[in-house]
């Protein structure tokens, strides 16, 4: 699993990925890293990657030929996307998509954005995390390559782990507990002290299903929509 990323501001990465699962997976060259700064592929004496928009407006826009050159030079194959508000809302199921792919490229955009042309000559497609703006497209991306590189085959110790967890099949995830079986008066449910796995996975399915029902009725709509085709 090769990662590129084209940011004015390289130093960010890895960031958070180089500890924990994900900094192991790198360090075992389990995926692969390659920053590349798009302000070397200024071509002025100030090393200019944006100008004032068309049209009046505040805020800067990042120069097609600049990110124009960067891609030149970076883009192969394989998925190519650009981390914008605009962009279809990033979702587990799209995490476990990367993590089957071979080579995949990101382009964080900063300013008011980047010139539509780039947007209508390459290959693009446009990915958020959510209904709010940040200042750049990294730390929304470090938050998508996390969730990704945890599902690269081997990274995680237990691939039970992954099918297990929210969003994976649609509810949010059960409560978990682990010892003492009693804390501060609080006592685990006696059905997880059964050993009865059967009756388990339907304590579990149930708690799932409340939670997701209660917190997240638009997930709930979705999951019963699915399971009554």
């Amino acid at each position: 699993m090769k990662v590129n990323v084209l940011t004015l501001y390289p130093e960010m990465f890895p960031g958070c990925l180089g500890y924990s699962l994900a900094g192991k997976a790198l360090a075992e060259k389990k995926w692969e890293l390659n920053v590349v700064n798009i302000r070397d592929f200024a071509t002025d004496n100030y090393k200019s990657v944006d100008d004032t928009p068309f049209g009046g407006g505040a805020g800067m826009v990042m120069k097609p030929e600049v990110l124009d050159a960067a891609l030149q030079r970076v883009y192969r194959t394989g998925p190519l996307y650009y981390l914008s508000p605009r962009g279809c809302v990033f979702t587990q199921k799209q995490a476990a998509e990367w993590a089957m792919t071979s080579e995949i490229t990101f382009l964080c955009g900063r300013f008011e954005g980047i010139d539509e042309r780039i947007l209508e000559k390459w290959p693009f497609q446009e990915i958020s995390i959510g209904d709010f703006v940040l200042s750049g497209g990294e730390p929304a991306l470090i938050t998508m390559l996390d969730a990704m590189i945890r599902l690269i085959p081997s990274v995680m110790g237990n691939r039970e782990s992954a099918v297990e967890e929210s969003f994976s099949k649609g509810l949010l995830e059960y409560p978990q507990y682990t010892k003492p079986a009693v804390w501060q008066g609080r006592a685990v449910p006696d059905v997880l002290l059964s050993g009865h796995h059967a009756n388990i996975q339907k304590w579990r399915l149930s708690q799932a299903e409340q939670l997701t029902k209660t917190r997240r009725p638009d997930l709930w709509e979705k999951y019963l929509a699915d399971h009554n085709q």
